[in-house]
């Protein structure tokens, strides 16, 4: 930004409120970009509800209602006639770890979020709709009649930055489920969710689905703030998306009554069975679509694929099959699609420099593309991975060759996430096996970036862990065995 242009301003949503006073000067993450944003500080005893009993407007909404709200509110989200989400677009160019091309084709998918089906299928297939519409009755062995019902929480969710798509998906678990919701947005994304808050204020202002919905914006750390907001009395779940770092901190205040739910950092990985090699067709289907999965997000998220297990046989001809395919992989990922994948905006120059240094070693390495920042595919010549495996990133991806998918096991752990596997067919021998060692997604290769939110995440279901699960046990003496007529033992 020159020094002559006014500061873009991020304005604090408390609540169907817009708040614009008490501004302090931030930089978003990368250092490119400087904005105002009301100071939290002055605004603390207001972020938290209050009284848990002022939820209680919510439960005058009907499922129906909350899908019709969502429905207008998608017909609003559309990236061609929405300034709120223009702005934060283009603001978010400077700010996002992913090029313009990716960030504006993530704000025109926004609105497809929140179709009436899709919001339908997810709610049914994790929390059930029925628990969260009213008291679902059973009746036990004993005869006890059991009712149960899901309510919503006074919430925190510390959203993850490195897709806008993330901060609609936390506000559409909080719609449903009839909770209240503080989003500290991230400083690599400060201002999709605050975009997404204006939308519904204009919508309907004073509607409870908008009214339970605040966005802030504070530096992640500041101990002067969490301790104060972070607190039993204000709030009972904390979502937590992020870094090890953020993660570990986010633990000291965690206390009876208050619940970490974690998302945290994890790797995914892919697996290349033998018969990729059938033919010159299959090589470059999986060749396409590993690229995919290497370049999603510019290997951004979670769910991208850093190291690849090729069972393509360790001897000559194996390594030759292997340094074609990676070549194959490597022309791919050039020409994904620009709202998919591109040459990222800074390739790390520590990673560069360990790229580089690999090149020298044609004996054990062989390194395509990277020179120009572009993104490389590293061929092991020998069934290990790279050192730096852990901080593949940029796309760039390591192909290890294996002769038995047995010895791809060992490098799976409770860190790995997502594990796509090509052919489809292999699948049958490693589903119920993977997840004994740690992983917690297996996903038809070039769809990793395909997260379905009907689906688990991270091994759990967070809508279902975002809600509060309560009891109601009916009994009595002539339906149960009651307590009080157990016998008494002489001893």
């Amino acid at each position: 930004m020159s020094q002559h242009t006014p500061l873009p301003i991020a304005p604090m949503v408390i609540r169907g409120q817009v708040i614009t006073d008490n501004l302090v000067e931030v930089g978003g993450r990368g250092g490119d970009l400087t904005f105002l944003t009301p100071d939290a500080h002055k605004h603390l005893d207001r972020l938290p509800l209050g009284n848990p009993a002022r939820l209680g407007d919510l439960y005058k909404l009907s499922f129906n209602d909350i899908l019709d709200y969502a429905e207008a509110l998608g017909e609003r989200l559309d990236l061609a006639t929405n300034t709120h989400l223009q702005e934060a677009c283009k603001l978010s160019y400077h700010t996002a770890p992913v090029t313009p091309t990716m960030v504006t084709g993530t704000y025109m998918g926004l609105r497809n979020m929140l179709s009436r089906e899709a919001i339908t299928e997810a709610v049914e297939s994790t929390v059930g709709i029925r628990y969260l519409e009213g008291w679902v009755p059973q009746k036990l062995i004993d005869g006890t009649e059991l009712e149960v019902r899901c309510f919503g929480a006074r919430a925190l969710h510390i959203v993850a930055g490195n897709a806008p798509s993330l901060s609609l998906l936390t506000i559409i678990r909080n719609m449903v489920l009839r909770s209240d919701a503080i989003i500290k947005a991230p400083s690599n994304d400060p201002f999709t969710a605050l975009a997404i808050a204006r939308t519904m204020i204009d919508m309907a202002p004073d509607h409870p689905l908008t009214r339970h919905l605040s966005v802030a914006y504070w530096k992640g750390g500041d101990q002067a703030f969490e301790a104060r907001l972070y607190q039993p009395q204000h709030l009972e779940k904390i979502v937590a998306w992020g870094g090890f770092a953020s993660m570990k901190h986010v633990t000291r205040y965690i206390q009876p009554g208050l619940e970490l739910i974690s998302l945290d950092p994890k790797r995914s990985a892919s697996i290349i069975g033998r018969g990729t090699f059938a033919s010159e067709d299959t090589m470059r289907e999986a060749a396409l679509r590993l690229a995919s999965d290497i370049g999603a997000l510019n290997q951004k998220g979670c769910v991208c694929a850093r190291v690849v297990y090729v069972q393509s046989g360790t001897d000559e001809e194996g390594l030759r099959q292997l340094n074609a395919f990676g070549r194959y992989v490597y022309d791919a990922m050039l020409g994904l699609p620009n709202t998919l994948s591109t040459a990222p905006r800074r390739y790390d120059p520590a990673l560069k420099a360990e790229v580089d240094a690999l090149r020298l070693d044609d004996e054990w390495y062989r390194v395509i593309g990277g020179k120009d920042g572009e993104g490389a595919i590293i061929c092991s010549q020998i069934p290990e991975p790279v050192s730096f495996a852990t901080r593949l990133d940029d796309r760039t991806a390591n192909l290890v060759p294996v002769d038995s998918l047995d010895e791809v096991m060992a490098a799976v752990d409770a860190y790995t996430q997502t594990v796509g596997v090509y052919p489809e067919g292999i699948k049958e021998e490693l589903k119920d096996k993977l997840p004994l060692y740690g992983a917690q997604r297996i996903v038809s290769l070039g769809y990793a970036a395909a997260m379905k939110w009907a689906a688990p995440q991270d091994a759990i279901e967070p809508l279902r862990r975002m809600g509060k699960w309560i009891s109601n046990q009916i009994a009595s003496p002539e339906t149960s065995p009651a307590p009080w007529m157990r016998p008494n033992i002489d001893l």
